[in-house]
């Protein structure tokens, strides 16, 4: 499947590597190609300079987001979540019409500091608000609730832990679970929380997560439903 991933950090990285090894046609947009591989300094979360990173990773080209959006069938949306919207606008909304898009951000506010507050919340969400932008699109939430490493290799983690689903679109759920299940999750760990409005909830996990995260020192963790 062709696949563009919007946003080249630690998640943007990650998806788009475990794509490629999953023999998908990848590439990977970005506003401004030029300023991003001339980056010579790690990033705002200490990674690396992407023109490192695609140095090993050739086969996920880097390209403008109108680009990335014309390429993909699906379309991933890693980007950081205040800069979610005007990455799809870039993307442009003609491209992105039909498609599903896959959509991992949270909406995170660091303007006063660390840690992090939401920028939206309780009776809206930031997929809500980009379903409403792009009408013609299918949202899908999916894997925010957890580090990116857990995202593409849930084995990593022993027990039984979860991964959450939501959006208004039945066929693109399972189009988003699908590819979940490459990544190799299992049925029983996927849990369908049914419409869009869903998202709330997955978004404001995240304020729990940066606690957990603070007191047990690595983001090797996540969510496992223990029913009776």
């Amino acid at each position: 499947m062709k696949i563009a991933v919007l946003g080249t950090g630690m998640v943007g990285r990650a998806i788009a590597a475990k794509l490629v090894a999953l023999g998908h046609d990848v590439v990977v947009g970005t506003r401004d190609v030029d300023a991003t591989l001339a980056r010579t300094e790690p990033d705002a979360m200490g990674n690396p300079p992407y023109a490192e990173w695609q140095k090993d990773n050739a086969q996920a080209p880097l390209v403008p987001l109108a680009d990335a959006g014309a390429h993909g069938e699906l379309i991933v949306n890693a980007t950081s979540g205040q800069g979610s919207q005007a990455a799809l606008e870039g993307a442009g909304a003609p491209n992105l019409a039909g498609k599903v898009i896959l959509d991992i951000a949270n909406p995170l506010d660091y303007s006063q500091g660390m840690p992090p507050t939401l920028s939206v919340s309780n009776t809206d969400s930031l997929a809500e608000q980009l379903q409403a932008a792009f009408p013609d699109a299918r949202i899908v939430k999916a894997l925010n609730t957890m580090n990116a490493y857990v995202m593409v290799d849930p084995a990593r983690l022993t027990g039984n832990h979860n991964v959450f689903v939501a959006g208004d679109d039945a066929a693109a759920k399972e189009t988003v679970k699908d590819l979940l299940r490459t990544f190799g999750w299992t049925d029983e760990a996927i849990v369908d929380l049914g419409g869009i409005r869903a998202a709330r909830g997955m978004e404001m996990f995240l304020p729990l997560w940066l606690s957990l995260f603070g007191t047990l020192g690595t983001g090797d963790f996540n969510i496992g439903i223990v029913r009776a």
